[in-house]
Parts: C-alpha cells; structure tokens; sequence
C-alpha cells in the first residue's frame, strides 16, 4: 500500500519543475561526486590532468547544447511541428556526433601534449565519449521543447547516477586518469537508452512540413547556437587549461579543487535555466522569466558565496580533503567565479532564446581576453581574480543588451 501511494507521488513530482531541479541535483552530485572521488583517489598531479581532459570535454560537449538549445526552442515557439523538428534534431546530431567524435580522436596527440597527460588512451577515450553526449542533447532538447518534465528528469538521472557508480568501481581498481575516463564513455551510454526509450513511447502527429524543409535551418541555427555555448564553455573552462600551461603542477591541483567550488555553484541552479528557456523562447514570457532567473540566480550565488567563506573547512572536505588545504582561505573566490557564471549561462540562453548574434561575440571576446591576461598570473589567487574581473565585464555587457532587447520590442 505505501509504495503504490508514494509511486504516483514520486512520478507527479518528476513531471513537475520541481522534479527537474530534483533529477539535475541529482545529476551534479553524480557529477560533482565523481570529481570529489577522483581528487581524492588521484591526488593534486593526476587530478590537474584529469581536470584538464574534463574541461576539454566541456568544451566539446557545446554542440549538445546548440541541438538542445535549438530543438528546445523551436518546438516551444511551433509546437504544431515537433515530428519534423525531433527527426531533424536527432539525424544531426548522430551525423555530428560521429564527425566531431572522429575529430577529437585524430588530436588525441596533440590533447596529450598538451594537457601533458602520461599517455595516450585518455584522450582517445575523451574522443570517444563525445558521441553519446552530443546526441543526448538533441534528445533531451525535444523533451524540453515539449516540457515532458518526467522523461526528461530521467534522462538527468540517467547522466549522473551511472558516472559515480562506475568512477568509484573503476578507480578502486585502477587510480589513474585513464580509469576515470572509461567511467565517462561507459556512463554516458546510458542517458542515451533512456533518451531513446523516452522518445520512442510517445508518438508524435504528423507534421504539415517535412524533416528534409527544416533540416537547413535547424543544422544553421544549432551551429549558431554551438558558437555562442563554444564561447561561454571556453571561457567557463579554459582557465584549468591556461593554470596547467602557467602554473606548476601543485598549483594548477589546488586551482583544480577550488574549481570543484565554481561548478558546483555554477550548476547548482542550471535546472532553472532548463525550466526558464521555454519561456524565454515566446515573446510573451521572455522578460518575466529573464528577469526571474537573474533574481533567483543572484541570491543564491550570494548565499553560496557567504556558506563557502564561512564554511569553508567543509568546502574543503568537498573537494578532496587536506592535500587541498593551500586553497582553503581562497574557496569562496571560487564560489565568487561560480555565481558569476551561472548568470552568464543565463544571459547566454536569452540569447540564444531570442536568435540574437551579438552574444556569441561579447563572450568570446571575454575568452581572448582571460587567456592573454591569465597567461600572465603568477599563481592561484592571480589567476582566479583575473578571471572573475573578465567574467563580471561580460556579465554587464550582456544585461545591457538584453535590457537594450526588450526595450526595442516593447
């Protein structure tokens, strides 16, 4: 009796926003628990390489983002065409996946000079794992279009749950970057089963327009939209990389534990940016829930941001224990970059939500400018406030022109 009165409960909940936020925390503490296990079990020096690789990976998961971005939107802004946007979508993003896959493999060598990895295969293996994760986001992408928040809140699980299982299996066994990796490919199969299974039971009524009319425009817009994400990844990334290229390797581990801090807090909030961005999408709701979204992500950065100073012997126990302690005064710093970037992914979804171009190029401007400047920090507490000057700058940039947006439509 009580598991049939608490299993529709469980299900009404994940079919609700709330259970979004409910299956995405779920997901960064796999996640997040993933990372706390490898910097534990690796150390400083292993684990600044295998942060690196992970950056790297960030970075190229930016095409999963466009096609979720677009087919979110479209589907959200013409819900009437949602056959001939999934079959679009997912054709794409299989093609896609398959090219940008190969890609990586092919600069594996140059990945492992360059984040100066012991060998080869964690590269091959980040090579690999691009595949699942780019077509996971085509799919989550029509979940979200048509606000099915229970499939999709499973396919959130699905990406989260597996990783730390197989991270903590697989590094038992071998402590080494490459172990961690393989829990990465394996893992990210299985978002992508759940994904297909989601989609595949729930059929769709024929469209009036055909896969083939809209292919162009999706495959446009979702290299448009992967510019823009490929700009705020790399800025939200690149500095593991440049503290790897500056900084010894101890140093570029202590960066590497506080930057456990910035996306922990970064991703804390990222389902309010899965629930706002059909909103964002139709001109009717597109100010209410910016403004929203800018209000809840501030306060809850600022809450972050004041736990991590005062907390901040438990902030140090989260990213992997006293081997991290040269961090420990400077954790809320980190937490100062997290917050900063939640708003920015924010500012960025607006406009993709609105097809703005301007976006794209404001951040990447903020990209050249943390690597020329961050090239020049001469340790942990440089590089960290070089980095959260440039993403404060862009930060503003990007609300006045949004604030500049909605004026122009009103």
């Amino acid at each position: 009796m009580t598991i049939a009165v608490r299993t529709p409960r469980l299900a009404r909940l994940l079919r609700s926003s709330a259970g979004i936020a409910i299956a995405m925390a779920v997901m960064n503490l796999g996640t997040y628990g993933f990372q706390i296990v490898s910097a534990r079990l690796l150390g400083p020096g292993q684990y600044g390489a295998l942060a690196g690789v992970m950056a790297l990976l960030m970075v190229l998961s930016v095409l999963q983002l466009g096609l979720q971005a677009t087919s979110a939107r479209r589907i959200a802004a013409d819900p009437e065409h949602v056959a001939a946007v999934e079959g679009a979508v997912l054709r794409t993003a299989w093609r896609a996946a398959l090219v940008l896959g190969t890609a990586t493999v092919a600069a594996a060598p140059l990945v492992t000079g360059l984040l100066r990895l012991d060998g080869l295969l964690p590269a091959l293996l980040l090579g690999l794992s691009v595949v699942p994760v780019t077509v996971t986001g085509a799919q989550a992408g029509v979940l979200q279009g048509e606000r099915r928040w229970l499939p999709l809140s499973l396919v959130y699980l699905a990406v989260g749950v597996p990783r730390i299982v197989l991270a903590v299996a697989l590094l038992l066994l071998w402590r080494s970057e490459t172990s961690a990796m393989l829990a990465i490919l394996l893992s990210s199969w299985v978002p992508v089963i759940v994904g297909a299974w989601a989609l595949g039971r729930h059929p769709r009524p024929a469209s009036s327009v055909s896969e083939a009319e809209i292919r162009h425009d999706v495959l446009r817009e979702t290299l448009a939209g992967s510019l823009a994400l490929l700009a705020f990844f790399a800025l939200s990334n690149l500095d593991i990389v440049v503290a790897r290229s500056v900084l010894d390797e101890h140093e570029a581990g202590l960066y590497a534990g506080g930057l456990i801090v910035t996306k922990a807090v970064l991703f804390l909030p990222q389902f309010a940016v899965v629930v706002l961005f059909p909103s964002m999408s139709t001109g009717e709701e597109s100010r209410g829930a910016l403004i929203k979204g800018v209000a809840f992500l501030s306060t809850l950065g600022a809450a972050c941001i004041a736990a991590t100073y005062l907390l901040s012997d438990l902030a140090l126990v989260f990213i992997g224990g006293k081997d991290y302690a040269g961090v420990q005064d400077r954790l809320w710093l980190f937490a100062v970059l997290g917050a900063l970037l939640a708003l920015l992914q924010l500012l960025v979804y607006a406009g993709l939500a609105s097809r703005g171009v301007a976006t794209k190029y404001l951040v990447a401007a903020g990209v050249l400018a943390l690597v020329g400047v961050g090239a020049t920090a001469s340790g942990v507490t440089a590089l960290a406030t070089t980095v959260g000057t440039v993403d404060l700058v862009v930060l503003l940039v990007l609300i006045a022109l949004q604030a500049v947006r909605h004026r122009r439509t009103d």
